[in-house]
């Protein structure tokens, strides 16, 4: 069944763009953000020798580092200033949304609306620069242990250059935390989804180009090659299908009398989306997963380190059964916590029990709100299942062929569903043009109309 917001959407008059001036201004300035991101990832930090650098990660490149440098936009290989990218700001959201929900304090300050909101924000931005400091100052210390056939990657080793990379890092994760909540207030979309996601696109026409260079090398088989087409098409329909998928609960709202005349009650869907968190789980385990590790994969790459840090990181390579492991317990265990923070049964319950609406068969108040629980808890389990299977499998079946991390599921997901949530977005602002310009007219039509009566 389509919404109302859907069949509007799809009789959307794109002629209307054109006169939209708010919405073009917005598309413009998140074009530009996202152009002055992709300038950053070409700046590296001073200090490195490249050709040594480059050297040295090379022989991480099919590990864990190669995986980080899809997140970052290749800013990893190049050791840009923006080499972290957003991922600080993300662990430090994941890790204020669990204080949230275990802290009195915190969750009282979060119900506090807006200003509760904005305090907690400001907490997010402080426990960012921190965490951005320390894993800074491990790459630091990676890249002066780090040698190659070339080199040292570090010229000068010492604490100038710790001290210089780690302002360089930490200032360029916050810029791009700035960036992506100027995008999310003044341009379309989620500011840090957007980030994410330019890096992952900007990167996909050279692995398509070296794809079919495989190919053509007999590198890769050219069935191979077909497989792996027809698996992105169908990850990505599979993707499209669920990420609009919803379970819709009946709301009955009863008879009412208004003075001498009774109104029919009326019915309405309650929609649970079969993926209530969307790419945040993906985004948060691999945020988790490949940051605590940075450092030390730098450090692994010359040889040195303890035997257990060597032994990590290979552990955690990809396609390992620990890393898949870790992997897909992150993801289920986000994709179920981040449902619980965007969906509050019981708040919900109690909305449709003031506005008079109950759900049929079901009690209003605790029996609705525990019987929505229960809905959601099993679609949940469902889209963590779906979540693990369209981020691991494709994994599987591409890291035994050295394909490029870019047709993996997890970039993929994020890609697709960024733009599913930007182009819902655009339509939204083309609804409210469209809106207010019937507002307009009708004032019009309303104040010119007594004077041709007169």
């Amino acid at each position: 069944m389509v919404s109302a917001a859907e069949q509007l959407a799809a009789n959307l008059n794109l002629g209307a763009f054109a006169k939209a001036e708010d919405l073009k201004k917005r598309i413009w300035f998140t074009l530009a953000a996202l152009v002055v991101y992709r300038f950053g990832t070409f700046i590296p930090i001073p200090g490195i020798d490249a050709q040594a650098f480059a050297a040295a990660f090379q022989s991480q490149a099919g590990g864990i580092l190669g995986m980080f440098n899809v997140f970052a936009g290749g800013a990893v290989e190049r050791m840009a200033i923006f080499a972290l990218n957003i991922m600080p700001y993300i662990s430090a959201s994941i890790i204020m949304q669990l204080m949230s929900s275990m802290n009195p304090k915190l969750a009282a300050l979060k119900k506090e609306g807006e200003s509760g909101r904005k305090q907690i924000n400001q907490y997010t931005r402080y426990l960012t620069l921190v965490l951005a400091a320390f894993q800074a100052y491990g790459i630091a210390i990676g890249l002066e242990g780090s040698r190659s056939e070339a080199g040292s990657v570090v010229m000068d080793p010492g604490w100038f250059f710790r001290i210089t990379t780690v302002i360089t890092l930490v200032g360029g994760t916050m810029f791009l935390m700035w960036l992506g909540e100027q995008i999310t207030q003044r341009g379309v979309g989620n500011g840090i989804s957007l980030i994410i996601f330019a890096g992952i696109v900007a990167g996909m026409p050279s692995a398509i180009v070296g794809l079919f260079e495989m190919a053509r090398t007999g590198a890769l088989s050219t069935f191979f090659l077909l497989a792996l087409i027809i698996l992105m098409l169908i990850v990505t329909a599979v993707i499209v299908f669920v990420e609009r998928a919803q379970r819709r609960l009946l709301i009955q709202y009863p008879k009412r009398q208004v003075g001498n005349r009774m109104f029919q009650g009326d019915a309405s869907h309650l929609p649970l989306k079969l993926n209530s968190a969307g790419v945040i789980p993906p985004i948060f385990a691999s945020s988790l997963l490949l940051l605590p590790i940075t450092g030390a994969s730098f450090q692994a790459a010359g040889g040195g380190g303890p035997e257990w840090l060597q032994w990590l990181v290979a552990a955690l390579g990809r396609g390992t059964a620990l890393h898949i492991l870790v992997y897909v317990s992150f993801i289920v265990f986000f994709a179920f916590f981040y449902t619980a923070v965007v969906f509050n049964p019981k708040d919900t319950a109690d909305n449709l029990r003031k506005h008079g609406g109950f759900i049929p068969g079901i009690r209003p108040g605790e029996k609705t709100a525990e019987y929505i629980d229960y809905v959601l808890t099993r679609i949940t389990v469902v889209g963590a299942i779906y979540l693990a299977a369209v981020c691991v499998m494709p994994e599987l079946l591409t890291s035994y062929a050295a394909v490029p991390f870019y047709f993996g599921g997890t970039s993929l997901l994020i890609a697709v569903s960024v733009t599913m949530d930007t182009v819902a977005q655009i339509q939204s602002h083309l609804l409210a043009h469209q809106y207010e310009g019937l507002i307009k007219k009708a004032k019009l039509r309303g104040a010119t109309t007594p004077r041709g009566r007169r």
